[in-house]
């Protein structure tokens, strides 16, 4: 055993809360992603200026919902990688809250900045 192992042992249950945070942000990502690509649908009926700026916040609101989700995801990778030692736990137990936490906020962004019709 090395002096490594005696001052920070491993945490033998690291793996929990990075498996949740997955399991919840993956499919709420994924959901967000179909949602917003459809909701250009809304505005099918649209014409003249009201499509003009849906459309032009549309692209705003989806440049945030994309980046929301990219951040959401590098966050669930951090996660995953930091070492599994009892030093690390609160930090990684944060940041498997946060991996979902940031997905909604990216959502709810998403839905405020588009003029719906």
């Amino acid at each position: 055993m090395s002096d490594d192992d005696l001052l920070d042992p491993r945490s033998p249950h690291a793996w929990a809360g990075p498996l949740v945070s997955t399991l919840v942000t993956l499919p709420a990502a994924a959901l967000a992603l179909f949602f917003g690509g459809l909701s250009p649908m809304a505005c099918d009926s649209c014409d003249g200026a009201q499509a003009d700026g849906f459309t032009d916040s549309w692209n705003a609101a989806w440049a945030v919902l994309c980046t929301g989700l990219v951040l959401s995801l590098i966050v669930l990778v951090t996660s995953w990688a930091l070492p599994w030692r009892q030093r690390q736990a609160a930090t990684r137990v944060l940041l498997s809250m946060a991996a979902p936490g940031i997905a909604v906020v990216a959502v709810m962004g998403f839905m405020a900045l588009v003029d719906w019709p």
